[in-house]
């Protein structure tokens, strides 16, 4: 799994990252996105901030992306909404 976090000064662009985080993955608090592991979104979001975001950076802006492994995934620890999240969802 990968967690992005991200903080821009202007919110148009801050309001347009979310919305295009939001095709990879989940919220997990107001600027941070949980995405499944996937080479292929990564490669994407990556190409986006590169492309799009970062030419526009100010002094105040800032994207972090960091890897989770899976060994690491399951040291995570989760409380309150958070822990909801952990599990798998099933519907019928």
């Amino acid at each position: 799994m990968f967690i992005i976090s991200y903080d821009f000064e202007n919110n148009k662009r801050r309001s347009q990252f979310s919305k295009f985080l939001k095709k990879y993955g989940h919220r997990i608090q107001y600027s941070v996105f949980e995405i499944k592991n996937s080479k292929r979104a990564l490669e994407n979001i990556q190409k986006e901030i590169e492309m799009n975001c970062a030419p526009k950076f100010t002094k105040a802006d800032s994207i972090l992306v960091f890897n989770v492994c899976e060994t690491c995934k399951g040291k995570v620890k989760r409380y309150g909404y958070a822990k909801n999240e952990e599990g798998e969802v099933v519907f019928f």
